[in-house]
């Protein structure tokens, strides 16, 4: 119960930094990764892939502000270096842009561009994607059957996508709990799909110990 509402207020803390982040109407913000910063241990990533993730979304993040400006509303979430890029831009020519320049990031293997043609989403729509980010960990949190921190979770206009290393059992479990979570219009699965032997692989048999030589 105490680790309950000690992940409970983490994870209300990240909310308030989430729409803290909307509020400031930053060109390329980075979202998802780290929103529960303390939950690390169900990470099935390595270090170094984590590492490589944020250096990923900053570099990312970078190169799209200098490119784009306050013109667009670019989001840049990066998992085993899977970049999903979400957001608005002015033109379709833009969206092809933006891939363009993330694609070119070092280590960077796949691109999904799921930016939409349309005006910046605005302040309030961004504080509720916010919220129902939040929304959406405290609801797996509850949840007796899914880690919460196997998911990078990134709202977008009520979209909500999901990033991870799951099996097919905990991909459904969390599909149909986000369903459930107020606020949300569609759940989009940008995840890797593994078995459990994968997860869990049996342990190599030992070779017999070779018998002692006779005493002569």
């Amino acid at each position: 119960m105490k680790q309950t509402q000690t992940r409970r207020l983490l994870i209300q803390a990240s909310a308030v930094a989430l729409i803290a982040a909307a509020l400031g109407g930053c060109a390329a913000a980075i979202v998802g990764g780290a929103v529960v910063g303390g939950m690390v241990a169900t990470d099935r990533r390595t270090t170094g892939a984590q590492v490589d993730d944020q250096n990923i979304e900053l570099r990312a993040a970078n190169n799209l502000s200098a490119t784009f400006g306050d013109r667009a509303h670019l989001n840049v979430t990066s998992y085993n270096a899977q970049v999903l890029l979400t957001g608005e831009v002015p033109t379709a020519q833009d969206k092809q842009l933006a891939e363009q320049i993330v694609s070119r990031v070092p280590s960077v293997r796949a691109v999904v561009n799921e930016l939409a043609v349309m005006p910046n989403a605005t302040i309030e729509q961004r504080s509720s994607d916010s919220l129902i980010t939040a929304q959406v960990k405290a609801a797996m949190v509850d949840s007796s059957d899914i880690f919460a921190n196997l998911f990078k979770v990134v709202t977008e206009r009520g979209t909500v996508y999901l990033m991870g290393r799951v099996t097919r059992k905990e991909a459904d479990k969390a599909t149909e709990t986000v369903r459930g979570v107020g606020g949300v219009k569609r759940v989009v699965r940008v995840l890797e799909i593994v078995s459990e032997a994968e997860l869990y692989p049996a342990p190599s048999p030992q070779a017999p110990a070779s018998a002692a030589a006779p005493k002569s």
